[in-house]
């Protein structure tokens, strides 16, 4: 509309120049083209609403405007940049008269210059100003509800992202607290059944007190390299050592053979390298904490740790000749893989669920454990 506007102020004054260059109206014409594009330009700097400046200026860019139509019926055409300033400035029911009364001057200047009643001039003039208006309107209206959705975009994103925030901070806790009680939890209580048999058998077997001690520190200096590890980035420690889940496991397996019961671990297929490290680190604690509820709960005197490598999954299993249990009594008995405390199997469920995992388990009482999670990988 601006570019409009010079356009048409510029065409009119050189349509006047060239024909009444020596007219005694020239110098005003000349004049009030200049005031009436130094007040345009001033326009924009004063904004949109219907403020008293606005106002004022919108009534001295009408009042020059109509000046220069009543010396010079040509500038009648500058009206349609004019409509938009007058509904931009006013609201619609102050704007249709203004915009009445610029169609109603540009009507009677084009009919001053045709010299008769052209139907052309009577019809096109308010035509333009309905089509003019109409547009504006539909635009606004338009632009009303595209600012309404935009806002609710806007409000509906920030509602996501703090319903994203609080649903990791929830899962951020509860993975935290799987990792606690399969690394920290489980060494704490190691420790504390490995002290008070030490306790016991201080007096009547000092040689093997001494050993629970020992075996009670070992398993306290492996919590600590744990806990630093969870400060610098909640890495497992035998996968942080950087020789993969298969050493990682095989680690595992060395420290929680005991004199009473021994842990091995087989391999079917060679793990993807690199496996990822999710995977890596969920099979990892899966491992950790089936064979600690093996120590404390089974009575087993042998645990295998198979891990079986598919193109399209990774299996770990668990297996113990342990007391077993029932798996569908509704108060299993401690067995492998079963924690008392009730966190062991659904921490598992929940890593393997964040992978879309399956977790597996047999057993009956007197018979042992078997323990099996796959893990889907892409396929090679």
């Amino acid at each position: 509309m601006h570019t409009a506007f010079f356009v048409l102020l510029s065409a009119s004054v050189a349509r006047y120049l060239a024909r009444h260059a020596d007219g005694p109206h020239t110098p005003w014409v000349i004049a009030l083209s200049v005031l009436l594009a130094a007040l345009y330009v001033l326009g924009p700097a004063l904004g949109t609403r219907p403020t008293p400046r606005r106002l004022t200026w919108l009534g001295l860019v009408v009042a020059a405007w109509a000046l220069l139509v009543v010396l010079a019926p040509s500038f009648a055409w500058c009206a349609v940049p004019l409509f938009y300033t007058g509904l931009r400035t006013l609201p619609l029911r102050a704007a249709v008269p203004l915009v009445a009364l610029l169609t109603a001057l540009a009507v009677a200047a084009q009919l001053r210059l045709a010299g008769w009643a052209d139907p052309n001039v009577l019809l096109a003039p308010p035509a333009v100003a309905a089509v003019a208006t109409t547009v504006f309107v539909v635009m606004q209206r338009q632009a009303v509800r595209r600012d309404a959705l935009i806002d609710d975009l806007v409000r509906t994103r920030r509602e996501l992202a703090a319903t994203e925030r609080r649903e990791g901070t929830l899962a951020e806790r509860e993975r935290l607290a799987r990792e606690i009680h399969d690394t920290l939890a489980q060494g704490l209580s190691s420790q504390r059944m490995l002290l008070q048999a030490a306790d016991r058998l201080w007096d009547t077997a000092p040689g093997t007190a001494r050993d629970h001690v020992r075996t009670a520190a070992a398993i306290a200096e492996r919590s600590l390299a744990e806990a630093r590890r969870f400060v610098h980035d909640l890495t497992p420690a035998d996968l942080a050592e950087g020789g993969g889940l298969l050493q990682a496991l095989r680690a595992v397996a060395e420290r929680e053979t005991t004199p009473r019961l021994t842990v091995r671990v087989h391999t079917e297929g060679s793990p993807p390298d690199p496996l990822p490290a999710p995977v890596e680190s969920a099979l990892l604690r899966i491992a950790q904490g089936a064979l600690a509820n093996v120590r404390e709960h089974a009575a087993a005197t042998t645990a295998t740790l198979t891990l079986t490598c598919l193109d399209d999954q990774i299996v770990l299993d668990v297996t113990d000749d342990g007391r077993g249990f029932d798996p569908g009594a509704p108060a299993p008995a401690p067995a492998a893989a079963t924690d008392s405390r009730g966190h062991g199997l659904p921490a598992i469920r929940a890593r393997l669920r964040q992978l879309g995992g399956t977790l597996t388990i047999e057993s009956a009482p007197g018979e042992g454990t078997a323990l099996s999670a796959a893990i889907p990988l892409e396929p090679r």
